[in-house]
């Protein structure tokens, strides 16, 4: 199991919350929510707080900012929630199933992965729906104590809900890597500026290339990979345990670094770190004043990136090849909607190219419907077209046989 780093203390991922009831469960669940499209990391603190003494006309700016926060989970009322963990489970066929239905029952959206290590996703809902999953989970064998990093936002970032059946959680690619029993030294958010400013430590950002592109700490090496099946082959030409005595390593959610950290000590280096609750933690509980972290955080879904302050960043997606391109790219002549970008570029055959032109044409008609495109929703919007149809075509044979 992964040790604790104790370093000194100085040295430093569908209701519609409009009745009151949703209003109460919204506002007494903030304070297990990570962030906020509107600023709601302070939110559990402002409920933590004695009853204002002072009459009304005389109440602290302080109360008044709470209040503000607190109003704003009204427009961002959807939780998305990453989570994970490693543990071996023998029945993940049986699972699929109940774990998926779950998550219809409750409307929560998402991918969620099972293998033999674990389970590991990101699911978006209401927060009560989120937590229903959640409370189903840890009623499972082995599944209790899973590692959960929570944000609040105004819409849910993804089109479906998945439960997928995976040879690993997160893919290596390496067998017998198993972080349950090597992996490497964990560090709180509040310690990680103090370790990754020791000049005997190598930082290594684990993550692909696309992106450490558009976020990462200071001074952290970037491996340059595509897909974290490329990391293996990176250490052994790069990385040596007789010569890099200290190696700390980070990624978004904290998934890809632990199991990294297990490869590295099956490979015999020693001192080997990694950053708890990965990235979306730092971010959390790191001030951004006192935060190493520069540029945003690219995230699975729908959101692209996100900031420090774990608001919707800065970057758009092109969804031809799903990399992250800024409003400035979007600007170039090699972008065009929908089917392709500077990045991708000369890279795609006719057939492909068709495709995305097609799937552009789709999203076009559905946005002027005002109608999802893809998605469990688009699904429901075409069998209601279907209906209507059939209905209308039932009508007229009817009339005509009159």
């Amino acid at each position: 199991m992964a040790e604790e780093l104790n370093l000194p203390a100085g040295s430093g991922e569908i209701a519609d919350l409009q009745s009151s009831n949703n209003r109460q469960d919204a506002s007494k669940n903030c304070s297990n929510v990570m962030g906020s499209d509107s600023g709601n990391a302070a939110i559990g603190a402002a409920h933590q707080r004695p009853v204002d003494k002072q009459p009304p006309s005389a109440k602290s700016s302080e109360s008044e900012d709470a209040e503000q926060q607190l109003m704003s989970t009204v427009t961002a009322p959807y939780v998305t929630c990453a989570l994970y963990k490693f543990v071996v489970l023998r029945n993940v066929e049986q699972l699929r199933q109940p774990l998926l239905q779950q998550m219809f029952d409750n409307q929560v959206y998402g991918t969620l992965l099972l293998a033999e290590e674990g389970i590991n996703g990101t699911i978006a809902g209401t927060q009560m729906a989120i937590d229903k999953v959640l409370a189903w989970l840890a009623g499972q064998p082995g599944l209790d104590g899973i590692d959960t990093k929570k944000s609040l936002h105004r819409d849910v970032p993804f089109y479906r809900a998945k439960v997928k059946l995976k040879r690993e959680i997160v893919t290596m690619g390496v067998e017998g890597i198993d972080p349950q029993q090597s992996a490497g030294t964990y560090v709180e958010p509040e310690h990680w500026n103090a370790l990754i400013s020791d000049p005997d430590v190598l930082v290594v950002d684990t993550r692909n290339d696309y992106e450490v592109q558009i976020g990462s700490f200071e001074e952290a090496v970037d491996p340059q990979t595509t897909n974290f099946r490329d990391f293996p082959a990176w250490v052994e030409n790069n990385l040596h345990p007789q010569q890099h005595k200290k190696v700390a390593m980070f990624c978004t959610g904290g998934i890809r670094c632990e199991k990294a950290t297990a490869y590295l000590k099956q490979r015999g280096f020693e001192d080997v770190y990694h950053l708890r609750g990965g990235i979306l933690n730092y971010l959390d509980k790191v001030p951004e004043a006192q935060s190493l972290w520069r540029g945003e955080c690219f995230v699975f879904d729908n959101r692209v990136a996100l900031d420090h302050d774990l608001k919707r960043g800065s970057y758009d997606q092109c969804h031809a090849c799903r990399m992250p391109i800024t409003e400035a790219e979007k600007e170039l002549s090699a972008y065009l909607e929908g089917r392709g970008c500077h990045h991708c570029v000369g890279t795609r055959d006719s057939q492909q190219q068709e495709r995305t032109a097609e799937r552009q044409k789709q999203v076009s008609l559905a946005k002027s419907r005002g109608e999802a495109h893809i998605g469990d929703e688009a699904e429901r919007h075409t069998q209601r077209r279907r209906r209507e149809k059939r209905a209308y075509k039932k009508a007229q044979t009817g009339a005509q046989k009159i």
